[in-house]
């Protein structure tokens, strides 16, 4: 296991090139298996051939039906472990590798390319970072863990950022930037630089995260004079809205309402790396209908975006009916100021991360308590907010039906997305003099 851009790869690579030469003349094969093709597996043979490409193999590598390298009487197979390749037959009598193997699926590896090493009882090579405790990485890597405890011989070697830190400045001050920009408990810092793993479940804000989400500043019922603002919308289905007299909001309705969140926007210093500015939200509005037709709200919506606050990024939920919402949103404020957003397992995943993110850094903050129903269902939103991840880092995130609604989550989530999608200037810092 080593931590992100650590040369793993590179690592793979002399070692394969190293037992091709070695056993040019007696013959064997290795077998280097990643979850996809392309780009894992083309990476991974351009590596090797860049490699090969030297000294006394210099010219002398044969490449066979786009997937195989020889050199004399030595091959090495590369083969996707998707669900669907075939590759049952292979022997791997030297060498079996399974790369990025958190996300290799177990039952693939157990039933198709296990059995490849059985004929020499040749090593196995899992290589990777960490995700979660259910991942055939993680899994092997416990195994192993268990083993050493019972005969004292290492089985498993597990190389963090610090290490590749201590060797490279250049790599410890891009990791400090990261570990700024994202927050350490990310999910995505704590997995592919620390290599920790993340629990498969729980919730989504502990409380360090909703202690950094509480702000001072006061609501703000109109934009102030030159303050910069964005918006998320979330378009509850008019399918799910119930008959409630005047479309205001109900907190404790059925359904989902629909909420608008509004945020100012400034550029603050990131805490590990000076020179560098990322965006700051204060969120200071909510507005918010429970059982109100779209085609009455969207005049109102068109109204506040563009008139009232005059918002320079808007990102609303495209989901399902919520397409013409955004449709509307778009001819009314123009398309470089409007990001519809369609909910689906990978969009969602990546507006979690970037939730995550924002809050991990302290870059969002909500208004302090003005007693009022939006407040008080925002909050309850977020202490009862769940997450889950699922192969490939994919991560979801909602409130669970028995907790309530996640309108007010979805917007929040909405609003950081047009934090990061609205064109900024961003300071760099003071150019230093050529030498």
């Amino acid at each position: 296991m080593y931590a992100r851009q650590m040369g793993k790869n590179e690592l793979s690579a002399i070692l394969e090139a190293y037992l091709l030469t070695l056993y040019q003349q007696r013959g064997g094969s290795l077998v280097k298996a990643a979850p996809t093709f392309k780009p894992q597996l083309i990476n991974s043979m351009m590596r090797l051939d860049a490699l090969l490409q030297n000294g006394p193999t210099k010219g002398k590598v044969r490449a066979r039906f786009t997937y195989i390298r020889e050199l004399g009487q030595a091959r090495i197979f590369f083969f996707s472990g998707q669900d669907a390749s075939q590759v049952v037959g292979a022997t791997a009598s030297l060498l079996l590798e399974i790369d990025e193997a958190q996300d290799f699926s177990a039952a693939k590896y157990a039933k198709d390319f296990r059995p490849m090493s059985a004929t020499g009882n040749a090593t196995t090579i899992l290589w990777g970072t960490s995700w979660d405790s259910t991942t055939l990485l993680e899994q092997t890597a416990a195994h192993n863990l268990d083993l050493e405890a019972q005969n004292g011989v290492c089985r498993h070697f597990a190389y963090d950022w610090e290490a590749g830190a201590a060797e490279n400045p250049h790599y410890r001050a891009y990791v400090e930037a990261e570990r700024s920009r994202l927050g350490e408990s990310h999910p995505l810092f704590q997995t592919q630089y620390a290599l920790r793993p993340v629990a498969g479940t729980g919730r989504l804000f502990g409380p360090a995260h909703l202690a950094q989400l509480q702000g001072t500043h006061p609501r703000e019922r109109q934009p102030a004079p030159g303050a910069l603002y964005v918006a998320g919308l979330d378009c509850a289905g008019e399918e799910e809205a119930e008959p409630i007299a005047g479309g205001e909001f109900q907190p404790f309705a059925r359904r989902d309402s629909v909420v608008l969140t509004l945020a100012r926007l400034t550029l603050a210093s990131a805490l590990d790396a000076p020179g560098v500015q990322e965006p700051q939200l204060d969120l200071v509005e909510h507005y918010a209908w429970t059982g109100r037709k779209h085609r009455e709200l969207i005049p109102q919506l068109v109204v506040l975006l563009k008139r009232v606050w005059q918002v320079r990024h808007v990102v609303v939920d495209a989901t399902g009916v919520g397409g013409a919402v955004a449709s509307f949103i778009v001819g009314a404020l123009g398309e470089q100021r409007v990001t519809p957003f369609v909910f689906a397992a990978q969009s969602k995943s990546a507006l979690a991360y970037g939730l995550l993110a924002a809050v991990n850094a302290g870059r969002i903050r909500h208004f302090a308590a003005d007693g009022s129903p939006e407040h008080a269902a925002f909050w309850q939103q977020a202490r009862a907010a769940r997450y889950a991840v699922r192969a490939h880092q994919a991560m979801t995130f909602d409130v669970g039906p028995a907790e309530g609604h996640d309108d007010f989550l979805m917007a929040l989530a909405l609003v950081a997305e047009a934090a990061r999608v609205t064109p900024l200037r961003r300071a760099t810092g003071h150019p230093q003099p050529r030498r």
